[in-house]
């Protein structure tokens, strides 16, 4: 088994956290990309709004969501040792390989099948369980 990432949260306050800790980081990555598009301060203030920056911030945090890579034996018997977690998976349930992530504030684990592309696999499912299981979280609302 392989794991890449960074963020695992445990409890939904956990995952806010580590959300709003990423605010400043996602508004640099925002100013130095528009900076090397050759913004000037005008362009910038008009085009690098509220949402660009927020959209960065939820990239940022989908993509260093914690993932479990291994094979499909590996996958099932991670799932019988956390029978609290109903498994939510995408894809062929024949093919060899499974990456997943758990959600355990909202009883879940995400995954995704995949056969040879591990890095098209981690992505897949970084950016769903980031809309699925985060993305309510982090609303202005905060319900989810």
């Amino acid at each position: 088994m392989e794991t890449r990432g960074l963020l695992d949260p445990e409890t939904a306050a956990a995952a806010r956290e580590q959300y709003e800790t990423l605010g400043p980081a996602a508004q640099t990555v925002t100013k130095e990309v528009a900076k090397s598009m050759d913004f000037d301060r005008e362009e910038y203030r008009e085009r690098v709004t509220t949402d660009v920056v927020g959209t960065a911030r939820d990239a940022l945090f989908a993509s260093l969501l914690e993932v479990t890579l291994g094979t499909r034996e590996e996958y099932e018997a991670w799932l019988d040792d956390h029978p609290d977690l109903d498994a939510h998976e995408e894809g062929n349930e024949n093919v060899d390989r499974v990456a997943w992530h758990p959600v355990p504030f909202e009883g879940v684990v995400a995954a995704v099948t995949y056969q040879q592309e591990p890095d098209a696999a981690v992505g897949t499912l970084q950016r769903q369980a980031f809309g699925r299981h985060y993305r309510t979280l982090f609303s202005d609302n905060g319900e989810g």
